[in-house]
């Protein structure tokens, strides 16, 4: 936590009052307002980050499928094999007494043509119950300094469609800003990357649903 400053902090001292994302204030695109008001205490819970705004970016995004959550579940759980359905995944090494809790690691390696080779990423957050997961990258060759990110799985029954069951997940990250870079150069990578890769996890779960 910032140090709090105390009473004899000169008026322009560098420290700042903390700052935190919003995301829960803001409907992300392809939500609608009932599915964003029933997952606003999710958002707020699991996806507001402590944040520079001077220094760093954040963003919030969602994806609707056509699966259930225990599917989609299936598949955003598996920490060991991101390569399902991030695209720009080449492949994924953990160590042999691999065993999936919190703090545990993995070794990527991002396909050509990225400004990135490798990645070193711990796993945060493994809520089975709530379908919660999270991971933060700590080393690696790439641009994504500090990148954390939060990844949540909802379940959303129509009562007026026979009850038919569909599936909202949520990604949300906080990443420094390269030097020499801008706060919207910066989103619009890293939530270009988010994007495809819900895109492509959809495809797949909603494949796995219907055989």
């Amino acid at each position: 936590m910032d140090p709090t400053p105390s009473p004899s902090t000169p008026p322009n001292s560098s420290t700042q009052p903390e700052t935190y994302t919003s995301h829960h204030l803001t409907i992300p695109p392809g939500l609608t307002q009932s599915e964003f008001n029933s997952l606003q205490p999710a958002i707020a819970e699991f996806h507001t980050y402590k944040l520079n705004p001077q220094t760093q970016c954040s963003s919030l995004l969602a994806q609707h499928i056509n699966a259930s959550p225990d599917t989609v579940w299936s598949v955003v759980r598996r920490f060991d094999k991101p390569q399902t359905y991030k695209h720009f995944i080449k492949s994924c090494t953990v160590s042999e007494d691999f065993e999936m809790k919190v703090g545990c690691t993995r070794d990527v390696n991002v396909i050509s043509g990225l400004p990135a080779a490798t990645s070193t990423e711990r796993l945060d957050i493994m809520d089975e119950e709530r379908r919660v997961t999270g991971f933060s990258i700590i080393g690696g060759e790439h641009r994504l300094t500090n990148y954390r990110s939060v990844t949540t799985v909802h379940q959303f029954v129509d009562d007026e469609d026979d009850g038919k069951i569909w599936t909202v997940v949520l990604e949300s990250y906080l990443v420094d800003v390269p030097q020499g870079n801008t706060e919207e150069d910066t989103r619009l990578f890293a939530d270009t990357v988010v994007k495809l890769n819900l895109q492509k996890l959809a495809s797949v779960t909603e494949g796995l649903a219907r055989t």
